[in-house]
């Protein structure tokens, strides 16, 4: 059941494929089905000798939305065949064979990303805006053939009314110049990414068939995030027992809770960073915020949390990095927008209760001449196909974001704050950092020894999963997936009874008697992360576990103890003055116990 949108996405999804695996566009595409439900299914022979990494295929997403979302007029030529066979080759035609009496062909083409011959009594929405947005349901790969199959979903743009073409009609009244032989090239030559690099990128979905995909920008999961596989993937190892009573030693203390609940599950060389500690060697602590939205959510606040306790416990100096810079390369954001979200942000950092006299904030933008020349020592030492196959760039990201993460590797080394850590050039670095960020420091990692400088350490969390369920995490554009610091207690209340998902049963009856399903009960899942009382979360657990407590009651125990928090931060921010903002903000030395 062809329709305009699914014929249209067709092409989307074949121009991202091009694009970022790079096999040849022409006589590529083996199969096209399109189904109920807006699915669409595209089968194309490849050059891959391997099922492409969970990396590559959401990279293969992210440019296929971007063509959504940039709205590229989708122009139709008619050309006689011998003509277009003369200016594009092989390149408009998919495997299918055109017949032979055929002299007059119909050509659909979007400015450099993609040219198919296509029937022309087929109708098409005349601009990819028409496209909402394209997900991806699943992906198989046969070796034998080296055939690759993408099946995704697509919404269509209902808020945006894209005329509806039938290819000839278009065709007859287009007087644009046809495309060049020299416009089509990038498609007939299109490399890709470097499959060989790229083969160091975090493997495939599992064997038992759940895919999961988590990169800096991308968190998805079929069925929750394995993150057993990800300290498998990543080689990071996981924050044992003994580990944490080992820091409950050095600190004097308890861990924090959410160490003790496994919140925080993964490390590299914590072990290391204690025994510096014991010998009396002081680390600073380094965490970032990349500011792209007026209000935080609750899971914003977390890295920031857990910060401050262990700058508390250890005493520490600590720089926070605001990449403004890379929200302004990654987003559709103004620069100086940018620059005053990380301004307006800050204080929503300052309301966590820093140590002013031990904490820097600083701007990329107004840092960078300070940051620059570590930013070199490092670029200098990674390769455009080390960076492509860390993080999956691909010939259509723009420069700046290929050159970022040497920026956000920067701060890992204490020679980029001079002042603030008193000319100390090798002091060592613990990161707190969610595990998606890993692979910026899994390259900071590999140049450090190069640099003659400490490997930062870091501690890794889990993600903090949006009201919706564990597949993803909390995205700060989707209002209701997320708890914001602005919220009212109304709206919280409104949030968590209509969208949070439940892992009890549908009835009353049934959870009595069977209970609630606490790994996918977002309710619950949430009083981790937020109720610190542990005899009373042990006691939710047990009784909603066994069918005593209701969905209904653990709600409104997490609407309670969210109430609070978020009226807590609203008052201590409201008490952050632009003049403190400037203070934290300042390039001085830090103060700290040696």
């Amino acid at each position: 059941m062809a329709t305009p949108y699914g014929s249209l996405t067709v092409n989307i999804l074949k121009g991202a494929l091009v694009k970022v695996i790079g096999f040849p566009t022409g006589r590529s595409t083996i199969g096209v089905k399109q189904s109920e439900g807006n699915k669409v299914r595209l089968t194309v022979k490849t050059h891959l000798t391997a099922k492409p990494s969970d990396g590559i295929i959401a990279k293969v997403m992210e440019v296929a939305n971007e063509k959504c979302k940039a709205g590229v007029p989708v122009q139709f030529f008619t050309v006689q065949r011998n003509e277009a066979e003369a200016l594009y080759g092989e390149c408009m035609y998919d495997k299918f064979q055109v017949p032979e009496e055929i002299k007059t062909l119909t050509v659909l083409y979007m400015d450099g990303y993609n040219l198919n011959c296509v029937r022309p009594d087929v109708e098409y929405p005349n601009n990819t805006n028409a496209i909402s947005e394209i997900k991806l349901l699943k992906m198989k790969f046969q070796t034998s053939k080296q055939q690759l199959e993408v099946q995704v979903v697509y919404t269509p743009n209902t808020s945006n009314s894209v005329p509806i073409v039938k290819a000839s009609e278009a065709a007859s009244e287009n007087t644009n110049a046809k495309p060049t032989k020299e416009a089509i090239e990038p498609l007939i030559s299109s490399t890709g990414m470097d499959m060989t690099a790229a083969s160091t990128a975090p493997p495939a979905p599992s064997s038992d068939g759940k895919k999961q995909i988590v990169t800096p920008w991308v968190v998805s999961s079929d069925d929750g995030v394995d993150y057993d596989k990800l300290i498998r993937d990543y080689g990071s190892k996981p924050l044992s027992d003994e580990l944490i009573q080992r820091m409950e030693k050095i600190i004097g203390q308890p861990a924090h809770p959410w160490i003790k609940r496994g919140i925080y599950f993964s490390h590299r060389d914590l072990n290391l960073m204690l025994d510096l500690y014991e010998k009396g060697t002081k680390f600073y602590l380094y965490t970032g915020r990349g500011p792209s939205s007026e209000a935080l959510h609750l899971g914003h606040l977390l890295p920031f949390m857990f910060t401050k306790w262990l700058q508390d416990v250890f005493k520490c100096p600590l720089v926070i990095q605001l990449t403004d810079d890379e929200k302004f390369l990654w987003k559709d954001l103004a620069l100086d927008e940018c620059h005053r979200l990380g301004f307006e942000n800050t204080k929503d950092i300052i309301a966590m209760g820093f140590d002013m006299k031990k904490t820097f904030i600083f701007s990329d933008l107004n840092y960078i001449q300070h940051l620059y020349p570590t930013v070199l020592e490092i670029q200098k030492r990674v390769t455009f196909n080390q960076a492509r196959a860390i993080f999956g760039f691909t010939d259509s990201d723009n420069i700046g974001k290929q050159a970022f993460p040497a920026i956000q590797a920067a701060p890992s080394f204490s020679r980029a704050f001079k002042i603030p850590l008193k000319g100390l050039a090798n002091m060592p670095c613990l990161i707190p950092c969610a595990i998606d960020q890993d692979p910026y420091f899994r390259m900071t990692r590999d140049v450090a020894p190069r640099m003659k400088l400490h490997k930062p350490a870091l501690i890794h969390c889990k993600f903090f999963p949006a009201l919706q369920g564990q597949n993803t995490k909390m995205s700060a554009s989707a209002q209701n997936t997320a708890v914001y610091c602005t919220d009212t207690a109304k709206q919280i209340k409104k949030k968590i009874n209509k969208h949070a998902f439940s892992g009890g049963q549908d009835t009353m009856e049934k959870q009595r008697e069977l209970g609630a399903n606490l790994e996918v009960d977002i309710p619950y899942q949430w009083l981790r992360f937020f109720l610190m009382d542990e005899d009373r979360l042990q006691e939710i657990a047990t009784k909603y576990s066994s069918g005593e407590m209701l969905t209904g009651e653990v709600k409104k125990e997490l609407i309670g103890v969210l109430q609070e928090l978020v009226k807590n931060h609203q008052e201590k921010r409201a008490a952050v003055t632009d003049e403190m903002v400037q203070e934290f903000m300042r390039i001085r030395e830090l103060e700290w116990e040696s």
